[in-house]
């Protein structure tokens, strides 16, 4: 099973982008984050004659998550990161895949910090920590996928002395990215890439992509019973080098069986 993250930065306006990387790396589940349209606007039909079926939780404009699978329609368990009732930002999404319980992701970018909307991401890092250690405790397959606007260390990060006061880069985002990993949880790219130098988000700007002036923010983690099926793991880096394109790449994980 090949169990891929992108955040596409709008899906209307990177369909063709969309659908030509579905086409060209045919995951058998990816997850999407900011949809940025509303539920009514979400391609359901053009995703469908590409051989996928999907659930999504979309919002006007901003945020939105999607899981799509091929050849088989996602069953939906949740909507919704539990523990905010009067949180309204559409942000995670979770599913069955194939025995597998996918959860979508986009965690909130957090800048400026300090300030509200830093405060914002680390409350709903601690949900998502709750949360994802409620999924350990029941146990099975899971893999928590997404934008998790987290650098966790410097190796993931070019020239990361500009970073520190960023939301992405500061010691509690680290922090609480590495709580979650110690509940248990394998960062698939770095457990099949434990030195390299890998980016999935490049600015547009200054020519970001050209001089490989990257971040690496977009993860998918796996549960303990399925960390021992990871087989490889990368980044669809050519697919940010295409016309119209999101400001990030796909990254994808393969799991045996």
């Amino acid at each position: 099973m090949k169990i891929a993250t992108y955040n596409v930065n709008s899906v209307g306006a990177r369909l063709p982008v969309l659908l030509a990387w579905l086409d060209s790396s045919r995951p058998d589940v990816a997850c999407l984050q900011e949809l940025k349209a509303a539920d009514e606007k979400f391609p359901e039909g053009a995703l469908r004659e590409a051989g996928y079926e999907a659930i999504w939780h979309g919002q006007k404009a901003w945020n939105g998550v999607a899981i799509l699978a091929r050849g088989e329609k996602p069953r939906e368990t949740r909507r919704g990161l539990p523990g905010d009732p009067e949180d309204t930002h559409s942000r995670y999404i979770e599913g069955v895949v194939g025995g597998v319980t996918v959860g979508c992701l986009y965690l909130p970018n957090g800048n400026p910090a300090p300030g509200p909307k830093f405060d914002y991401k680390l409350r709903w890092f601690e949900r998502l920590n709750a949360h994802a250690a409620g999924l350990l405790e029941k146990g099975g397959p899971v893999v928590l996928a997404g934008d998790y606007n987290v650098i966790p260390t410097e190796r993931d990060v070019y020239k990361p002395e500009r970073w520190v006061d960023d939301a992405l880069f500061r010691p509690e985002t680290r922090e609480a990215y590495r709580r979650l990993l110690a509940q248990g949880w394998t960062d698939a790219v770095r457990a099949v890439h434990p030195d390299e130098t890998i980016y999935t988000f490049w600015d547009y700007m200054r020519g970001a992509f050209s001089r490989n002036a990257g971040l690496r923010i977009d993860h998918l983690l796996l549960s303990p019973e399925l960390a021992p099926r990871l087989k490889g793991a990368g980044v669809d880096r050519d697919v940010r080098a295409m016309e119209k394109t999101s400001d990030h790449a796909p990254t994808w994980a393969e799991i045996e069986g």
